[in-house]
């Protein structure tokens, strides 16, 4: 704070002295002078000004000094030279001085650019701004457009600037930008009391275990609390198509479809109703085996299933039609996963190859990796996550032509990994593992040693094993012999809850940030193999199991909420 400011918020408490606490609230941490200037910039902003004066009169405290009011008006009404002198009146850090200044003879400049004045702005580029010395790179895109002709219609600032062009807007943005610099008790950031009120309300619905909707209402009344209704609990219908085991189901993308695949061959497709109920579509056949995996095409409009027999089988979802056959004779297929255009898809396999196909049946690619036990692409298709036999899961480009063992980075778990699930954000990575344990391990620290990687920061032999502990661990029954690979999906509003199946017959579902088991679903006679939780509806879940059934389940909110038919 300036010398000049510092008398300046002397004087904002003059006035009527009283006796009134420096801290309120029941922890003391509220400063009282703080919270009437957000209170009267509040008033402000919802148009109530004269009674924002008048708590200024009543409480001898201004909402900010006068100087500032005077500079941000200046700068509103393109006073330059003006505000200028403010400046150092509001900041004793030359450094924020520098660069508060900056930002203003730029402004200058853009709109003496806009305006055509290309005098003005040659002068001002060559006697204001350049003799800064900071900010060079900008400086030449700011030189840049005086070699533009003036009708160009592309200005290059505008993609270069932190904010648009035309004069209102921009000199907004200009003391939004000044104020991310400026001293926060001089100049109040905007919208600050609605910031924090923000703030606490986004805290309550966090801290809520079982908050599972986008659209709710928050009382400023009462802190926020939801229950497990609002968790797909209740079991609304049982599907028993299937003549026997059902080791997979998944949720179409866009939640209006679901698909199961089972080991009497054959993979089921469903429609998903309005009101929640699922209407068969199509029974799909042709594999001779067991159907032990199922993908939906980004766009829903094709179905990949794996089977025992080696094959993959391409489906359209409309006809049930089986379009392509892809043979493997002597490896089983143990994943795929489709690419964004849903036009070509990688392939897993035992016989440690990543096989890239499309939809037209031609081999596209051939890498070579360990043995794949699961397989998944981000959504942009640019990196692929595998869990092998070797118990290491590894990430890595798919576009990368070098070898892929050589460009990846891994982390090794001390028991076998049975399957794995992408988070739709792409930002976690769940992996069920044989000691009937779940591991959430985060991708962002992988993608930045793969960057590392690439960029030759570091070495392969140190990109083994970049993380030493996952951020979660969710359990089961630690006491029960693994039997049967078992799956686990990311479900619910934001992804904020893993669900599994278990051997011991039940779904279980843990809010996915603390680790708490919320609910325990029974109602399957046999080993849960799959989930899926519907990517558009929180409220509903699919469960697939060795009792032959499907079962779909719904949040008892959604049930009180359905309408009447």
């Amino acid at each position: 704070m300036g010398p000049q400011l510092m008398q300046e918020s002397a004087a904002m408490s003059n006035g009527v002295h009283h006796e009134v606490p420096e801290f309120l609230g029941s922890k003391r941490m509220i400063n009282r002078q703080e919270y009437i200037r957000l209170m009267e910039q509040s008033l402000h902003r919802l148009g109530f000004s004269a009674a924002a004066q008048q708590l200024e009169r009543d409480s001898g405290i201004q909402m900010q000094p006068v100087t500032v009011t005077q500079f941000q008006d200046h700068i509103f009404n393109g006073r330059w030279d003006a505000a200028l002198a403010l400046l150092p009146r509001l900041t004793y850090d030359p450094t924020v001085a520098l660069q508060a200044r900056f930002l203003i003879i730029q402004q200058k400049y853009v709109e003496a650019v806009e305006a055509g004045h290309m005098s003005l702005a040659l002068r001002t580029l060559r006697k204001e701004l350049t003799p800064l010395k900071i900010n060079e790179p900008q400086l030449r895109k700011l030189a840049g457009c005086l070699l533009r002709q003036h009708d160009d219609p592309v200005n290059p600032l505008i993609k270069d600037l932190e904010w648009g062009v035309l004069e209102e807007c921009s000199r907004a943005q200009l003391i939004w930008a000044l104020q991310q610099r400026l001293p926060p008790s001089i100049m109040i950031p905007d919208n600050r009391l609605e910031q924090l009120v923000e703030q606490a309300l986004d805290a309550q619905v966090a801290k809520c275990p079982y908050h599972n909707t986008q659209h709710f209402q928050i009382s400023l009344f009462s802190d926020y609390q939801a229950g497990i209704e609002q968790l797909p609990t209740h079991p609304n219908q049982v599907l028993e198509t299937h003549r026997d085991e059902v080791w997979h189901v998944q949720f179409s993308n866009s939640g209006l479809l679901l698909a199961s695949a089972s080991k009497d061959a054959t993979a089921q497709i469903w429609r998903i109703g309005p009101t929640g109920e699922a209407v068969h579509m199509h029974t799909l056949t042709g594999h001779d085996k067991a159907v032990a995996f199922l993908t939906w095409s980004p766009d829903d409009s094709r179905l990949l299933t794996c089977g025992s027999d080696h094959e993959v089988r391409l489906w359209n979802t409309d006809t049930g039609h089986c379009a392509q056959v892809y043979k493997h004779q002597q490896n089983q297929v143990s994943s795929c996963a489709w690419q964004p255009d849903s036009k070509r898809f990688v392939v897993g396999t035992a016989d440690r190859i990543m096989y890239t196909y499309d939809v037209e049946g031609q081999l596209l690619r051939r890498v070579k990796l360990l043995r794949i036990n699961d397989l998944a692409l981000t959504r942009d298709g640019t990196v692929m996550v595998t869990v092998n036999q070797e118990k290491i899961i590894k990430v890595q480009r798919v576009s990368d032509n070098r070898e892929a063992r050589e460009m990846a980075v891994s982390v090794s778990e001390s028991v076998a990994i049975m399957s794995m699930a992408l988070s739709p954000d792409n930002a976690w990575i769940l992996v069920n593992l044989s000691s009937h344990t779940i591991h959430l391990w985060p991708m962002e620290p992988m993608l930045r040693q793969l960057d590392a990687l690439h960029s030759g920061q570091i070495s392969p032999d140190e990109a083994v094993q970049c993380m030493t502990e996952p951020a979660m661990e969710y359990k089961m029954d630690p006491n029960r012999q693994p039997r049967f690979i078992i799956r686990s999906c990311f479900g619910g509003s934001n992804a904020s809850f893993v669900a599994s199946g278990s051997e011991d017959c039940r779904v279980h579902i843990w809010h996915r940030e603390s680790g708490d088991l919320l609910a325990q679903l029974e109602g399957h006679s046999g080993t849960v193999n799959s989930v899926s939780w519907n990517p558009t509806n929180p409220f509903m879940l699919a469960s697939a199991s060795d009792d032959k059934t499907v079962r779909i389940w719904m949040a008892p909110l959604a049930l009180n909420h359905r309408p009447a038919s």
